[in-house]
């Protein structure tokens, strides 16, 4: 599958699989090593994610772990085009970029200061009615996120009937509905997002994961973000700064479900898991 960044075209897909690099431009992202406020520290970042093999940015400036601040539209903005402007500066203006936020306005201004990215949207347009037909409008791609609720309010939110399916039931309805928002708003290229810590208790996360490859029916690349979530420290009783190793063991079986997207706040560990699945899955090949 290839998608098309304002013209450049980001192939991904089975054995293209790509790493998304994690760049937070807050003060309070859940996991304390991935925030970036300085222009060194976004620099520095970027810098390392790029050399480390990511094949796309994803930056931030909203902070979506549960109970999270609720901050202005100014404020979001104000640290994504400083973010933007730097990410740009090191990576270059060809390297793709993603920008999540769940904000129409947003994104508005930033295309007309820095031109095409991938909107990579936790509420699938559910927090801002205008977010979808605005993304259809300016012909830009789209990553498309199951949540319930809001950041604030997610954590209450994780009741999902066995008799209906279970979790797995309601994403899967929940993207049949999304598919006929985006397509009636003209997107083209969009990528799903089964959303893993969002309104999901650990057991569900893992009973989401473990049923990943029923979201190939979509026909999109699936992304999964995993790494340093509470379904790993918590199940481990540690912490996100010790969820590394958890993070590259679960993001293989994401890859065994069909993820074609890692969504990562460590490149180097990430990349090594893709080429390693790779090579495992050729391997699998020719033993047939």
């Amino acid at each position: 599958m290839e998608i098309n960044i304002g013209g450049r075209l980001w192939a991904v897909g089975s054995g293209c699989e790509q790493v998304m690099g994690i760049v937070n431009v807050t003060p309070d992202s859940f996991f304390e090593g991935s925030r970036r406020q300085s222009d060194a520290e976004i620099a520095e970042a970027t810098e390392r994610a790029v050399g480390d093999g990511a094949g796309m940015i994803d930056l931030g400036g909203y902070s979506s772990r549960p109970g999270a601040e609720d901050i202005s539209e100014e404020e979001e903005l104000r640290r994504l085009e400083n973010g933007f402007r730097r990410v740009r500066e090191v990576a270059g203006e060809a390297f793709p970029v993603s920008v999540d936020t769940f904000r129409a306005g947003v994104v508005e201004r930033l295309y007309e200061r820095f031109g095409a990215f991938v909107v990579n949207d936790i509420s699938a347009g559910e927090l801002d009615s205008a977010m979808i037909r605005t993304v259809g409008r300016l012909e830009l791609p789209y990553i498309a996120m199951h949540m319930r609720g809001t950041p604030q309010t997610m954590i209450s939110l994780t009741d999902y009937p066995v008799e209906t399916g279970g979790v797995s039931g309601e994403v899967v309805r929940y993207f049949v509905r999304k598919t006929a928002e985006i397509r009636e708003a003209g997107i083209k290229d969009w990528i799903l997002d089964p959303g893993f810590g969002f309104a999901k208790t650990p057991a569900q996360n893992f009973e989401l994961l473990g049923r990943l490859d029923e979201l190939a029916v979509f026909g999109v690349p699936i992304l999964a973000g995993l790494s340093r979530k509470s379904l790993i420290w918590r199940t481990l009783g540690t912490s996100p700064e010790e969820a590394l190793n958890g993070t590259s063991v679960l993001n293989w079986e994401a890859l065994r479900r069909g993820a074609t997207i890692l969504r990562v706040h460590d490149v180097r560990e990430a990349v090594e898991t893709v080429r390693l699945f790779r090579a495992y899955r050729a391997q699998q090949k020719r033993g047939l």
